[in-house]
């Protein structure tokens, strides 16, 4: 082939494979500049004269790779040690800025400027810095190998903004010791993608770089800035003392209205340190690890499963992502009462690896089923441990190992796995798991899931049962999913196996006994000039059995979504699902001739928009059959639930959440359930905010319909919370709040307070 013929395929390449022009295109060169600006949102010092200047120039989202209607210049240089950034977004109609005063994190459906940045450059992990225009941070890491986007890690870092009459403008400062880097004397080149996010009609995202809709891995496609040849770290050590001060009195209203009071004074201390560029190690000794605000209110009502509650809690949210794999092993919820915890991350080369260990005064467990799972709490004091360590072959080839353990006096649980992620092509991509686990529980801990310690058959419970071993005992289970992604379609296979005597206590592992098939699929329509952008039809069929090849569930989903103007997503979608009900005998595991067999068909549609800037709305709502388990029959339940977030002015958010739940058996209602989460908050500026919480719950059963057991006719709960907070960076803060909760219900003629506190909590940063 002659040198002219190589050109042109290359020139044509260039130009018509996103991916190809990705990787022949030059790095953005990233001045070192030694002095060091005031990071207050204008760009008047001679530095930005003489930074890096580019145009964010391409629309990737929602459309392909299109014209943005709005110019976005960026400037960036570097001191050796920090990263600075400059953004002048400009706006043809300044007025439609949809921007406000909220906490930390919580501005990612606002205008927005800011980078991914991936400084090993190897497509794993990359680092998101985001700003607003008054200056409010968001930072996140997104993992290429889980998929996940979390914005639990938090570093500290500068940013300010300013809103002009044509633009707003932003500034950045992010010290280097915030990442995990190679540090050499050799000029360096990170991945990297400068993003503005422009929510008008559309909700679009503004990139440096072009996207390939045909290769399903995004940090794949990042860009590369070169530079940082004396870039350095430094000790990165924080020392951060904290202070808890609290009261708290609680009281039985059906039995006695006399009050218990309990103080609580605890000084603690962590530790944060970076000992290399690459290992972190953080400590802490004495934590309050209570978290301050109260999790998002779940009605459980006719639900076989323990509920999930995110993970709010700072040692824990720290560098979490280290302990991700193919299906995470780690729910950190599950240690509540630590006096100390200890954790080291970190990445060398090609090697990722994670280790914490913390005590816990009371073990906690989720004991699995196939029907359903329970909280069980052991009162012996356990040592809690995580290991994860992954080893990237290539760009595109993994293996992980993970380890987790919980030990008592008379509990153990062990759990070994291995993983692997194999990138086939850049369309295709299979993840394998392999896992053992070796068990403990102790001998009568099993009599706190009967009714009248299991003397009779009908006394035993699913959890009983699973409990109810002499012995360790040990199982395995696998996972494999193969996944094919493009432009237009995808489609996936997953086959999972999990045996009954496998367990995962320091992870969030619902199920047990249950070995799965699920085939699913999509196509993709887009438009770029009409009402609505992409329609998606998408579906999976499904089948559960358990180890004895009993059949325990048959789903097939069909959904319709819609994405359009308005900031707008519709989405139809339909449910016909075969599914057993509770055992006939409760005394044996079985399924065959022990339960019946339900057919269910539902029909649900989820609707979200912002109408206007300042007003966001989306309600979800489902109607169909129902399994009614707690007596193990058929009904007909409609489910409602709306969500309003109302940002009033620049300063005042109202969010509000309800749900509401009806199952009818025979045309007669057997429970009727409301519950409502409300938030109001006045975010003061970038650092401080008060906010008001009240939760609302009211439930209404037919105590005629039950069968089997006595229910309460109302139960009625209101729960409140009034919180300041005052954040001056991540690890700086200080929170003061009160508490009060209250209940009704047949012994308890009206709504009283059972529960009622006071706390503060103060914590400071000596950083080095």
């Amino acid at each position: 082939m002659s040198l002219q013929k190589i050109y042109l395929y290359l020139l044509i390449n260039c130009i018509y494979s996103p991916s190809l022009f990705a990787q022949f295109s030059q790095p953005i060169p990233v001045p070192n500049l030694q002095q060091g600006i005031t990071i207050d949102g204008n760009l008047n010092e001679s530095q930005w004269q003489q930074a890096q200047s580019f145009q964010l120039n391409v629309v990737t989202s929602p459309f392909e790779n299109t014209t943005p209607p709005v110019q976005t210049e960026v400037k960036i240089f570097e001191d050796n040690d920090t990263l600075y950034l400059a953004f002048d977004a400009k706006d043809v109609d300044i007025s439609k800025l949809h921007a406000f005063y909220v906490d930390r994190d919580q501005i990612w459906d606002h205008d927005l400027v800011g980078i991914k940045l991936d400084p090993f450059n190897d497509n794993r992990i990359a680092y998101q810095f985001f700003v607003n225009p008054f200056g409010i941070q968001a930072d996140a890491i997104e993992n290429e190998m889980t998929g996940d986007e979390s914005d639990n890690w938090d570093a500290i870092w500068q940013s300010a903004g300013q809103v002009l009459t044509d633009s707003y403008q932003v500034e950045m400062a992010i010290p280097l010791r915030v990442l995990n880097f190679p540090e050499s004397k050799k000029e360096k080149t990170w991945g990297a993608e400068f993003i503005r996010y422009y929510p008008r009609k559309d909700s679009l995202e503004i990139s440096n770089r072009k996207i390939d809709r045909n290769n399903s891995c995004n940090l794949c496609q990042l860009g590369d800035i070169s530079g940082f040849k004396n870039a350095k770290q430094g000790q990165n050590l924080a020392i951060v003392p904290t202070l808890v001060l609290g009261t708290a009195r609680n009281r039985d209203p059906q039995n006695n209205l006399d009050w218990q009071s309990t103080n609580n004074q605890e000084i603690g201390l962590d530790v944060k340190w970076g000992i290399t560029p690459e290992i972190s190690f953080q400590g802490t000794i004495n934590p309050d690890f209570s978290q301050v605000e109260s999790d998002v209110a779940q009605l459980s009502i006719n639900n076989t499963f323990a509920l999930y509650f995110d993970e709010k809690r700072p040692f824990f949210l720290e560098n979490s992502d280290y302990f991700s794999g193919y299906e995470d092993l780690v729910y950190s919820r599950n240690v509540n009462a630590p006096d100390y915890g200890l954790k080291m991350t970190g990445r060398i080369d090609k090697q990722t690896f994670g280790l914490f260990i913390a005590n816990d005064a009371n073990t906690s467990i989720i004991v699995p089923g196939n029907i359903s799972s329970q909280v069980a709490n052991i009162a012996e004091e356990s040592i809690n441990l995580a290991a994860r360590y992954r080893y990237d072959i290539s760009n595109n080839l993994s293996i992980g190992f993970t380890s987790t353990l919980r030990d008592s006096d008379n509990y153990h649980n062990y759990v070994n796995a291995l993983d692997a992620k194999y990138q086939i092509t850049e369309q295709d991509v299979l993840r394998i798991q392999l896992l053992n686990s070796d068990t403990l529980y102790p001998t009568d801990l099993y009599k706190d899931f009967c009714y009248n310690n299991c003397q009779t058959n009908t006394d035993y419970s699913e959890t009983a049962l699973r409990l109810q071993k002499n012995h360790n005992f040990s199982d395995n289970a696998y996972r494999l999913t193969y996944t094919h992604e493009q432009r237009n379609w995808f489609s996936n296979v997953t086959v999972e196996s999990t045996g009954a005597d496998f367990r995962t206590d320091l992870g969030f592992g619902s199920f047990a006994d249950n070995n799965k098939i699920i085939v699913g699929g999509g196509y993709d329509w887009f438009s770029e000039n009409s009402w609505w952008n992409r329609i998606r039809i998408d579906g999976d069929w499904d089948i559960s059995h358990n180890d004895n090849n009993e059949l325990l569930e048959k789903e097939a989903e069909l959904y319709l979504s819609v994405h359009g103007q308005n900031q707008s997503y519709w989405e139809f979608g339909l449910l016909h699902r075969d599914s057993v009900g509770l055992r006939d005998d409760p005394s044996v595991l079985s399924i065959r001739d022990n339960t019946t067999l339900f057919t269910e068909d539902v029909v649900s549609i989820f609707f979200e928009t912002r109408l206007i800037s300042s007003f966001y709305a989306n309600f979800y709502s489902s109607y169909g059959d129902q399994i009614d388990f707690d007596n193990n029959r058929l009904g007909t339940q409609f489910q409602f639930n709306p969500q309003v977030t109302w940002d009033i002015g620049k300063h005042l958010q109202l969010n509000l959440r309800h749900t509401y739940k009806k199952l009818d058996i025979e045309q007669d209602n057997l429970f009727v359930a409301n519950l409502t989460d409300l938030r109001v908050t006045y975010q003061f500026d970038q650092k401080q905010f008060l906010r008001i919480i009240l939760v609302f719950s009211d439930i209404n059963r037919n105590q005629d319909l039950y069968l089997y057991h006595s229910v309460d006719n109302k139960q009625k709960y209101l729960g409140s919370q009034l919180l300041y907070s005052y954040k001056l960076n991540p690890l700086t803060k200080f929170f003061i709040g009160y508490s009060d909760s209250a209940e009704q219900n047949e012994l308890v003629s009206s709504l009283t307070s059972h529960e009622q506190s006071i706390f503060m909590k103060f914590s400071y940063a000596w950083l080095n």
